[in-house]
């Protein structure tokens, strides 16, 4: 037994050893840019993105689809240009009502 210690002890008091053990710790559990904590932060980040990749996928999408009918329906672009841009004809009045929400 006294042979096994003899030889772990040198090595547990080489310095560069130790050292290396304890910068290793500190930077697996207690630094602002720890291993594991970033590794789960980054995770959520980017399932979030993810998320938001796949939001804003589906509003292109729609908006080339609503493209499509514009392009071929003149009464819907007709429609899209009053309701949206409030655009009128040369010889009507344009009446703007806004409804008062109250609460």
């Amino acid at each position: 037994m006294r042979t096994v210690f003899s030889k772990i002890l040198p090595v547990i008091r080489n310095k560069y050893l130790l050292s290396l053990v304890v910068f290793s710790v500190w930077m697996v559990f207690f630094d602002d840019r720890d291993v594991i904590t970033t590794h789960f932060r980054y995770k959520s980040e980017l399932n979030k993105l993810e998320e938001s990749k796949e939001y804003y996928q589906q509003q292109i999408d729609q908006t080339r689809a609503e493209l499509a009918k514009l392009q071929t329906d003149p009464d819907l672009l007709e429609k899209y240009a009053r309701e949206r841009y409030r655009m009128k004809r040369d010889n009507e009045d344009l009446f703007i009502i806004e409804d008062k929400v109250t609460e």
